[in-house]
């Protein structure tokens, strides 16, 4: 016997998620999620050199965006672990105890003593608290789109699985509208008790986050497959098994968050200081722009609804590709009315169009079982390169600091490759949702659950 899934009888309607209020949790956890991502960015691009790393001299700098690269790496074990636990026992429980971790661990970095007062220990435990962090954020983003995705309407699920990204950039926003005022401290000031001050205001923001999750229930469609024992039990194998092309895909695709990094973390250790911009204006530039994506984003989202994932993906990363050039010359030049305008472009329209679109296209390629598994790990293992950016291009301009030719040639063949990787995607955006993500081979594999059945 057939029946749909909007039958009462599945779920009673209070235990049900809107699209809406998926959409809107998935906001905020992100932003308090990235909030404690992105001051630690901020931190290791401005401070933790002098704090952590005293000893390394001129590589100050360098070892501390190293440490901010390490949680790249742990991605993609958070990737496995909390995709195989959101793809076996729920979405709903992986989302709340992500944002525990993350705010747990993000507070511990604030309490830290410095190099000064214990020694190699101080960098060791940054490093851990930082691997936590990496394992948490490496299941958030899949983990709150899977959620959105298979709860929105035909022909939306672009618009909404947007408010994930928005949240992140809403948490960049809020991360550096915290150390702008902290940033323009006395140094000594700042390098005591300053830069802790964002690390310690996690709390409050952990709190609300768990407040709004606590309060979502899992996706119909991951209840009856559930109660059908249609689930596998092990996502990790499944994904690699029937999925790996996607995964390559995707893997592919990801590449094209390098621009973020270069844009948040490198340019803004870049011009301040080695063109000596001022903390503040740089900042500020990235407010500004960050804010209008907020806008942009979802606009762009409704768009790929409407034209497809792939053309507004693709043009998202020639974009970047072309403007990633204007925005260091703009730096260069110290013209501040440029800085803006490029940072604008770049962030508000090209990067926007990566980032609006990426949930669903990457989410769609997976099929439900491994839905979670499969986009998180394809994402944060092209990640890594997005967190050792920073990191690879401080070293290539370590002989010639002023030299920024070669961060932008390397982002732009960055930003073609991911698009090499989504010219060999399908589109997905028409495609009913207990359609998606059809395995390579369906030998041995377990009967997909269909969003619109029931036996």
């Amino acid at each position: 016997m057939k029946t749909s899934l909007q039958d009462t009888a599945v779920l009673p309607p209070h235990a049900k998620n809107s699209p809406r209020r998926a959409a809107v949790a998935s906001m905020a956890g992100g932003t308090l999620e990235y909030y404690d991502n992105y001051i630690y960015a901020l931190a290791a691009a401005l401070v933790f050199g002098k704090i952590f790393f005293p000893e390394a001299g001129g590589v100050a700098t360098l070892a501390a965006l190293a440490t901010f690269a390490v949680s790249y790496v742990a991605r993609p074990l958070g990737a496995v672990l909390l995709g195989h636990f959101g793809d076996r026992i729920g979405r709903k429980k992986v989302l709340v105890f992500i944002l525990i971790l993350m705010g747990t661990s993000t507070f511990l970095v604030g309490c830290l003593p410095g190099y000064a007062q214990i020694g190699v220990w101080a960098p060791t435990l940054l490093i851990t608290l930082r691997i936590l962090q990496g394992i948490s954020v490496g299941g958030e983003t899949a983990a709150a789109t899977v959620l959105t995705i298979e709860v929105s309407p035909e022909g939306r699920r672009g618009f909404f699985t947007s408010w994930a990204p928005n949240g992140i950039v809403a948490g960049f926003v809020l991360a550096t509208l915290v150390f702008v005022p902290i940033s323009a401290l006395p140094e000594a000031q700042l390098l005591s008790w300053g830069w802790r001050i964002p690390f310690f205001l996690s709390a409050f923001v952990t709190i609300a986050g768990f407040v709004i999750r606590a309060k979502l229930t899992e996706p119909e469609a991951f209840v009856e497959a559930q109660a059908e024992h249609a689930l596998v039990k092990v996502p990790v194998v499944e994904v690699f098994r029937s999925h790996w092309g996607a995964i390559i895909r995707v893997t592919f695709c990801s590449l094209a968050f390098a621009i973020d990094t270069v844009i948040k973390v490198f340019a803004l250790s870049f011009a301040t200081s080695v063109y000596d911009i001022p903390r503040s204006t740089m900042l500020w530039v990235l407010i500004v722009s960050h804010i209008c994506a907020l806008v942009t984003q979802p606009l762009l989202a409704a768009l790929s609804d409407r034209v497809g994932r792939k053309p507004v993906f693709i043009a998202g990363n020639l974009g970047c590709a072309v403007m990633i050039f204007a925005y260091f010359a703009a730096i260069q030049s110290g013209n501040v009315p440029l800085l803006f305008l490029t940072g604008f472009l770049s962030v508000s329209f090209a990067y926007a169009a990566i980032n609006a679109t990426y949930p669903s296209f990457f989410a769609e390629m997976f099929n439900l079982k491994v839905r979670q598994t499969g986009m998180a790990l394809g994402l944060q293992i092209g990640l890594i390169a997005a967190g050792f950016a920073p990191t690879i291009y401080t070293a290539l301009t370590a002989g010639n600091p002023t030299d920024w030719l070669p961060v932008a040639v390397i982002s732009a063949v960055i930003s073609l490759l991911a698009v090499a990787g989504a010219l060999t995607a399908k589109e997905t955006s028409k495609i009913p949702l207990d359609q998606l993500g059809s395995p390579i081979s369906n030998q041995a594999q377990p009967t997909p659950i269909r969003s619109g059945e029931q036996s």
